[in-house]
């Protein structure tokens, strides 16, 4: 697959392009309902789905399909994530009109990560082939420890990065609007929301160290390694506000999740010496492991109503009123006024 240099700058662009679109439509913090949502979730899905017609198109079906292999990979293990992130800011009582910021700034991290990752992926078994059987082993290995602590979940509260960035960085004790920082009696403070933006970027970092491995099991191009994982991530913002309220209704989806890195496993372990199996037939069977599990978990919880997770007791954070807030100063202070101009020092003289 021949990929040309303006190829990539187009596609980065494009990436751009919607960030900038997606930020001005959501520059004023309000709490996203369900039917923006899904509004937003199909805009993305299109796109998705769009380019993978685009990449079929204009290099054939093996390529597309691959390219949908690894977007619906990405997109259902982005679920998890979605999950994960429902249950920290339930932690820190997040008001729902700031975690589209949040939200925002973690896509942008994620994309920069994961770009990362894939480079020095696709270098390391450029060079290394043999650490295909190391990915497959990791896939296998996650897959089963998906299964066996299915009903495990994130603490927010026993989180060791938390521990450590509420060691190290000055902290105030509640959210002072979509600020990250503020400034105190000439001290720079971060707010709550920072330290939810860095739960929120470290475990996306977490989930690449699964996902990344799985996509190169259905395909070694890296521009589709890349576009998959990025249509993919752009759409986790909107899919987080359509989902969120669903979790407890997902109860098979984890099964599903690790059914599908055991197969990617396996698929990784076969094809480096002994079979490749068929893109249509992994495809396949991706969207029938998926399909079934999140059709069992809907079937067997019909009947419920959406409901947000169950928040503790007491909340860890407060929130800053709007009196405190704009009596803040400056977060970027300018040059002293009192400080006298070389002119005005040579006429006192």
């Amino acid at each position: 697959m021949s990929v040309p240099f303006w190829a990539w700058l187009a596609v980065l662009a494009v990436i751009v392009l919607m960030l900038a679109v997606d930020l001005f439509a959501h520059r004023k913090a309000h709490a996203i309902g369900v039917r923006e949502a899904a509004l937003w979730s199909g805009v993305w899905v299109a796109f998705g789905l769009g380019f993978g017609a685009l990449v079929w198109h204009i290099y054939g079906a093996e390529f597309g399909q691959q390219y949908f292999a690894g977007y619906l990979i990405e997109k259902s293990l982005a679920v998890d994530n979605v999950f994960i992130w429902a249950i920290i800011f339930t932690y820190f009582a997040v008001p729902r009109e700031y975690q589209h910021r949040v939200l925002f700034f973690g896509v942008v991290g994620a994309l920069i990560f994961r770009g990362i990752f894939i480079a020095a992926g696709s270098a390391i078994i450029a060079s290394a082939g043999w650490v295909l059987y190391l990915f497959a082993a990791f896939l296998l290995l996650t897959g089963y420890r998906m299964i066996r602590h299915r009903n495990d979940h994130l603490d927010p509260e026993k989180s060791r990065i938390l521990k450590l960035f509420r060691r190290r960085v000055p902290m105030t004790d509640d959210f002072h609007g979509q600020r990250f920082l503020i400034r105190r009696n000439g001290a720079v403070l971060a707010t709550p929301l920072l330290a939810v933006l860095v739960l929120v970027e470290v475990t996306d970092i977490i989930f690449a160290v699964d996902s990344i491995p799985a996509i190169f099991a259905v395909t070694d191009e890296v521009f589709l390694v890349f576009t998959a994982n990025a249509f993919a991530i752009l759409g986790l913002r909107a899919m987080y506000f359509l989902l969120a309220d669903l979790i407890h209704r997902f109860i098979y989806l984890k099964i599903g999740l690790a059914l599908v890195l055991i197969w990617v496993g396996l698929k990784m372990l076969l094809k480096v010496d002994i079979y490749y199996i068929p893109t249509p037939l992994s495809l396949a069977v991706i969207a029938t492991i998926l399909g079934v599990s999140i059709g069992a978990s809907l079937w067997a919880t019909r009947g419920q109503a959406r409901r947000a997770p169950t928040a503790p007791a007491h909340s860890p954070f407060g929130t800053a009123s709007a009196e405190e807030i704009a009596a803040l100063e400056p977060l970027w202070r300018r040059r002293s006024a009192t400080k006298a101009s070389p002119s005005a020092s040579s006429k006192r003289q």
